[in-house]
């Protein structure tokens, strides 16, 4: 049976859990050795068995996306281990503090900014090379409802969500005519750790699973894929 991702080679951030362990698994089920970033050892070690039980394959990175430096080393170890990266999942994220923005801490600022903007940076700059080594390098990053307007509370979270957003665009128009495509996906509410923080009172179980989402992150996968810059939003 053909598998639409058979023989790529995807790098995955936040694969341990939530949306980022879906569509891990879901893109092994197509045929994509997966590379799995994130800082627990024993939860990667988890969906390695999983992926292993369905016949894929993972290469497993733990690492904290704060340490900068680390993604650097990653982009050339993986360009000397696989001369190219087919599709990057920019996944990984933090919410914050639910807060006054004037009350946020220094501290928590800084580590939102640092995940949801700067190591997405950093993964663009390292990474976007071994993209160009692909026939058709396909990027995607988690965006969010908070950028259609702003939310009071949402504090860093929102602002780094907002940034991130033009950060990829403004990627997708310097890519031009490559072969390379970015864009975003909007998941909108799914079951997943970040949401019941942020709505601790919310029935779960009204929610959607982060499995339903991965035919949306198969599609901009995709050589087919002729989207650039564009914010998907799951409806």
């Amino acid at each position: 049976m053909s598998r639409a991702l058979e023989g790529k080679i995807a790098l995955i951030t936040g694969a341990s859990r939530g949306i980022g362990r879906a569509v891990a698994l879901r893109y092994a089920q197509e045929g994509a050795h997966v590379i799995l970033v994130a800082r627990t050892v024993g939860a990667l070690e988890e969906i390695d068995d999983e992926i292993k039980a369905i016949g894929g394959a993972a290469t497993l990175v733990p690492m904290d996306l704060r340490e900068f430096d680390k993604i650097d080393q990653m982009g050339q170890a993986l360009y000397d281990r696989f001369g190219k990266i087919d599709i990057l999942v920019g996944n990984a994220g933090v919410l914050g503090d639910m807060t006054p923005m004037a009350h946020l801490k220094v501290k928590m600022w800084n580590e939102v900014m640092d995940v949801n903007v700067t190591a997405n940076w950093r993964l663009i700059r390292s990474i976007e090379p071994l993209l160009r080594q692909s026939d058709a390098g396909r990027a995607i990053f988690l965006s969010s409802g908070t950028t259609k307007g702003p939310r009071a509370f949402w504090a860093a979270y929102a602002v780094s969500k907002a940034a991130l957003e033009n950060m990829v665009q403004t990627w997708a128009m310097e890519l031009g005519k490559t072969n390379i495509k970015a864009n975003l996906i909007d998941p909108g509410a799914t079951r997943t750790r970040m949401r019941a923080q942020a709505y601790p009172g919310e029935n779960p179980d009204t929610l959607k699973e982060p499995e339903v989402l991965t035919d949306l992150f198969v599609e901009l996968a995709l050589p087919t894929c002729d989207k650039q810059g564009e914010v998907v939003r799951y409806s």
